[in-house]
Formats: structure tokens, C-alpha cells, sequence
């Protein structure tokens, strides 16, 4: 079972039996089954809250100011009050630089640190909100005290020069998590660099991200890594093919590793054409979970895009997190595997990384 240690879980008070008469002064009947499900959904977030695997809004904090977005950015799919509203306590805060905007080492490099200040000066411009959380403990105390524990990452490997140097001066900002799709040290496995960054990052308790990688990198990955991995926004490549999806046997491997795949909301994966549904995105959380296990499953809403561009239907903005509680809920997942699901295996792999970097001496 996932380590909840860091979570002062209060049981939530049972929801009334469909059909069964309420005691207040109206004497109405109970809600339908569907209405039960996402008030039990509601109550356990309420004690509970979501680790989010993968937000991109600090893409467009240089197109929308802070204020907007403590307070609601309409043309958004995500902001402060729907991230709450959400039962949203942790976010990792996507700073990749996308390929035509970084079109070389060096730009990838500034525009990634221009990303870490951006997302660093929105949590010191909302401190009643946000909180910088540079480890599992520092998530639970943000959580605990009301804010929305972030954490930065992943970084695109890319945006590394080919340096640990780089990585390190990362570190030192803040960054916590790493992805290692798309870079040169990556393909068709990993070079002897790229072996050299996996040892450094669980050297430094950084997370390592494969969502993205090739099924050769990530083999080669989970055989070299001592701390477990992050997929930050990957569903079960079984259900649909996408690149950022993950085949089974990767998904068995991950077992082993006791890493853990935040499954991405995206539409374009969970389902090979027309609408994606919440049913949809239900249906890799439940697959992901069989082939690699309870403890090895969370949550990656993937929001931070306009309001217009593809949403999956039901989860079309960062408040919806209680809909596909809901759905797991009517599906009878237990409490404790929903409260893995959205906390306990995320905050675990971070605390396990810490654990392995305090064990790693110098240079190894």
C-alpha cells in the first residue's frame, strides 16, 4: 500500500444509502447514485487533496498577469480558484521549451530559466495561494496550511546542454523533476552521459521524468535509476497509441521500480478519435493500476491551455477533479486507493527520491 504517513487523513462522515430518507426539516430523498458518488468524491478531496503531475500554465504567464489568475482567467482552462475548487493540494509546473521556441541549446537554456523565474515571482505574488515546495515534507506542511504546494519541473532534458553543471544550477533553483524524452543522450536508450545524468539526478533527488521517451530509454532507465521514476502525463499506451502513452511492459517494470504514472487527461490520449470522455480517462487509470499496480497510479490533469482548444468531456478545466473521483468511486474503488490515487503515490516517490540522494555519497 502507498505511505500516507505525511497525511493527517480524517474519515469522512458516510454519505446516506441511495433511497434512504434525510433527517433534515425538508425530509427529501437521497440524491441519485450518480449525485452520492461525487458528494463521497467531494468530502474525501476535502481530506485528501490531488497531487497534479503535469501544468503547463507557466507557458502563458508571459500572456496573462497574476492577478488574473488568483482571481479567474476566463479565456484559461486553469487557475487559482479552479485548482481549489479541483481538490487540487501539489502541482508539478511544467517549464519545457517547446522546440521552435528554444531553436538552440542556448535558447533552450534562457528560456527555461526565464520559466523558473516566472513561476517563482506568481507563487511570491500569491503567498496566500501557492507555496514553493522543494520536498515531500514541504508539500505536506503547503497543504496542510491551505496553499498549493508547487514544484518545479519537469524541465526538458534538452534544456540541460549536455551538462551537469546545468543540472545541478537547476537544482539549486529549485527544480525537482527532469525529462529526458527528445534529447541526444536519450535515443535508442541511453549514451554514457545520459547514464551519467540518471546517477547525478538521483545523486540530487531529482525526479526523473520518461512521459515522452522511447520504451528503449525507459528500459534503459529504470535498469540504471536507484529512485523511483515519474511519468508525468502518460495514459496506458495498451488503451491508445501516442507517444507520450506507456506500453505494458514498461508499466510492469514501473512495478518494480515502485515509480509512479500520472495519467494525463489530454484527449488526444485517451482515445484514438471522436470526444474523449472522463470515462475514457477512467478507463487507464483502472488500466494502469491492474498492470502496474495501486501504488504506481496518480493523476495528470495537463491543464494550463485556452478554454478553446480539445477538452476531454467532463474534465474540461482544473475544477473537475471531483468528477472522476466520482466515476472511480461508482467503479467501487476503495477510499484508500482513492487517496493513493490523488496523494499518497505521488508524495511517496518524491520522499523516496529525497531518500536516495541522502544516501548517495559524492560523485556516484
Amino acid at each position: 500500500m502507498a505511505d500516507l504517513q505525511d497525511h493527517p487523513y480524517v474519515a469522512p462522515a458516510a454519505p446516506l444509502a441511495v433511497g434512504e430518507l434525510d433527517d433534515s426539516p425538508s425530509g427529501a430523498e437521497a440524491p441519485a447514485a450518480a449525485e452520492v458518488d461525487i458528494e463521497r468524491a467531494r468530502v474525501l478531496l476535502a481530506a485528501q487533496l490531488v497531487v497534479d503531475g503535469h501544468n503547463t500554465l507557466a507557458q502563458e504567464l508571459d500572456r496573462t498577469l497574476w492577478h488574473d489568475l488568483e482571481h479567474g482567467a476566463s479565456s484559461l482552462d486553469t487557475d487559482i480558484p479552479r485548482i481549489r475548487a479541483g481538490g487540487v493540494g501539489a502541482q508539478f509546473w511544467s517549464l519545457h521549451v517547446a522546440p521552435d521556441e528554444a531553436g538552440s541549446t542556448e535558447r533552450a537554456v534562457s528560456g527555461t530559466l526565464e520559466r523558473i523565474d516566472a513561476v517563482r515571482t506568481l507563487i511570491a505574488a500569491c503567498p496566500e495561494a501557492l507555496r514553493l515546495a522543494l520536498d515531500a515534507r514541504q508539500m505536506t506542511e503547503a497543504r496542510d496550511c491551505g496553499r498549493i504546494a508547487s514544484l518545479l519541473g519537469p524541465v526538458a532534458g534538452t534544456a540541460l546542454g549536455d551538462s551537469l553543471g546545468t543540472l545541478r544550477a537547476y537544482h539549486a533553483l529549485g527544480v525537482r523533476s527532469v525529462s529526458v524524452a527528445g534529447t541526444r543522450w536519450t535515443a535508442g536508450g541511453l549514451t554514457a552521459f545520459g547514464e551519467e545524468a540518471v546517477r547525478e539526478m538521483n545523486r540530487l533527488g531529482v525526479l526523473i521524468d520518461l512521459s515522452g521517451a522511447s520504451a528503449a530509454t525507459m528500459r534503459r532507465v529504470l535498469e540504471v535509476t536507484k529512485a523511483p521514476v515519474m511519468l508525468s502525463r502518460s495514459a496506458a499506451g495498451a488503451l491508445t497509441g501516442h507517444p507520450a502513452n506507456v506500453a505494458d511492459d514498461v508499466l510492469r517494470l514501473l512495478r518494480a521500480n515502485a515509480g509512479v504514472c500520472m495519467v494525463s487527461f489530454a484527449p488526444d490520449q485517451v482515445v484514438r478519435e471522436g470526444p474523449a470522455t472522463l470515462r475514457d480517462v477512467a478507463d487507464h487509470v483502472e488500466h494502469v493500476r491492474e498492470v502496474a499496480g495501486p501504488e504506481c497510479v496518480g493523476l495528470s490533469g495537463s491543464y494550463g491551455a485556452a478554454t478553446d482548444a480539445p477538452h476531454t468531456i467532463g474534465l474540461e478545466d482544473a475544477s473537475c477533479y471531483p468528477n472522476l473521483l466520482a466515476e472511480l468511486l461508482h467503479r467501487d474503488w476503495q477510499e484508500a486507493d482513492i487517496a493513493a490515487l490523488t496523494w499518497g503515490n505521488a508524495a511517496r516517490v518524491v520522499r523516496e527520491a529525497e531518500g536516495v540522494a541522502r544516501e548517495a555519497p559524492y560523485g556516484t
